[in-house]
């Protein structure tokens, strides 16, 4: 079975920084697009950082040049969070789909994403 185990979450100050973890297991890990996607309270789920199987990245403009996604070679991806701010304060959930499930372009996009975890807090206050 697919599992997404998140780790890393916490409360930080404004301008802090953290860094999530995503343990992946039960899948062919050098096959799949992952990504990370938040909700916070009220609001839409949103796409923040995705990588792909070439390895190329995307983020949502809103974390563009804050945020870098990155993986392992063993089943861990990683968010790290630089200069963050109190509307960066959400559940981060990581995600995984097929390589065929999505394109670059469609890569932020949740709704393409198969397996879910069950994501990590995060809040900046």
């Amino acid at each position: 079975d697919v599992q997404l185990v998140e780790s890393g979450g916490g409360l930080v100050q404004p301008g802090g920084s953290l860094r999530l973890s995503c343990t992946a297991s039960g899948f062919t890990f050098s096959s799949y697009a992952m990504s990370w996607v938040r909700q916070a309270p009220g609001l839409e789920r949103e796409g923040v950082a995705a990588l792909l199987i070439d390895e190329s990245t995307m983020y949502a403009d809103s974390v563009k040049g804050r945020f870098t996604i990155s993986k392992d070679n063993v089943g861990t991806v990683y968010l790290t969070m630089d200069s963050l701010r109190p509307e960066d304060t959400a559940m981060y959930y990581c995600a995984a789909t097929p390589r065929w499930r999505v394109t670059r372009a469609q890569s932020l996009t949740a709704t393409n994403y198969d397996f879910w975890g069950q994501g990590t807090q995060v809040t900046v206050s």
